[in-house]
């Protein structure tokens, strides 16, 4: 074997070692993230016990783990996969490491299908699922908007950021609009909807998103190789592989609208992870998307836990809305990580 074989062979081997730690460090930090709550008696150990079944829960103890405890950590971790994934599938398939579901519009839309909700209470379905059904209506609304626009004139990389941006402005403005003319409740509920919480989603709607997020992960794995020949060589190096880069686009990226409008729908704005996750895992394991991809996906699970779980204990009794955090320790972290892999650290 030459030496340039087993230099990779190491590489490979060192970048499955990062991913493999990282997941244990994401399911160390939802144990401990389970045993954080005011009610003192469930610490961290002791709620550890009872999860692996050392030790029986009373009725109360087990409503608070399973009913309470559990929806969070798991939305967090289905919520960061989610993103996560959805900002690695649009950086690649555009070719742009800035572009996320908050660049191209998706979070705008979503936030303007809310405010309609909220503010003139036009929804497409009624009663506690308005708002959640107007937000993932909306969402996928702007992604359709975008594709079609996007083709027209072109259907290079550039047209859909262009057409996604001006979309961001357009959903802004409406918004803004509504909000001009809203009352001070009406206000003080979008801007709650906004900000970004784990604390909206019960047991049952947790393990609801669970099931498709889970379900749309290997089809995003399954496009590894056609991200990577549109990464590595462009649209006409693609085409020479056989990937149709119009179709595969515009199919990429009803994908990631779809993963990002199940997250926020149901949880508000949480931008800073479709972003961050990706360029986080390119440090460790480069622009490869076989493993970008599932790596983005643990990095994004590990900042939606750290964020959320942090948010309820810095200022206990006071909750942290987990995207307000996530910006906050997030975006001074991200600059950390760009300026040390600048300088080949």
């Amino acid at each position: 074997m030459n030496p340039l074989s087993r230099q990779h062979i190491t590489k490979s081997k060192n970048q499955i070692k990062s991913i493999i730690i990282l997941g244990i460090s994401t399911a160390v930090l939802a144990l401990i993230a389970m045993g954080q709550g005011p009610y003192e008696k469930l610490d961290v150990f002791t709620t550890a016990k009872m999860i692996f079944g050392l030790e029986t829960p009373n009725d109360v103890e087990n409503s608070i783990i399973w009913k309470l405890r559990f929806p969070r950590i798991l939305m967090a971790i289905t919520g960061g996969i989610a993103l996560a994934i959805a900002g690695a599938l649009m950086q690649g398939c555009l070719g742009n490491p800035l572009v996320s579901p908050l660049t191209l519009g998706v979070a705008s839309g979503a936030a303007l299908g809310a405010a309609l909700a909220i503010m003139l209470g036009f929804s497409v379905v009624g009663g506690p699922l308005a708002i959640i059904g107007n937000a993932f209506l909306f969402a996928l609304i702007v992604v359709f908007i975008i594709i079609q626009l996007g083709s027209m004139h072109s259907v290079s990389a550039e047209s859909y950021i262009l057409v996604g941006i001006a979309i961001t402005f357009i959903a802004g403005a409406i918004t803004s609009v509504l909000n001009y003319f809203a009352t001070d409740e009406q206000v003080s509920q979008l801007m709650h909807w906004s900000f970004g919480s784990l604390g909206r989603v019960n047991r049952e709607t947790a393990i609801f998103l669970t099931v498709p997020v889970i379900c749309l992960v290997p089809l995003a794995l399954k496009w590894s190789w056609d991200l990577n020949a549109l990464s590595v060589g462009g649209d006409e190096f693609a085409i020479s592989t056989g990937v149709n880069p119009a179709g595969f686009r515009k199919t990429v990226l009803v994908l990631s609208a779809l993963l990002t409008a199940l997250v926020i729908s149901f949880t508000g704005l949480i931008g800073f992870v479709g972003l961050a996750a990706p360029h986080m895992a390119r440090v460790i394991v480069g622009n490869d998307f076989r493993k970008l991809i599932p790596s983005s996906a643990i990095f994004g699970a590990f900042l939606m836990l750290f964020a959320d779980t942090l948010g309820r204990t810095l200022f206990a009794p006071i909750i942290i809305p987990v995207g307000v955090m996530l910006s906050v320790i997030g975006g001074p972290f991200f600059m950390y990580l760009l300026i040390r892999s600048r300088r080949g650290g």
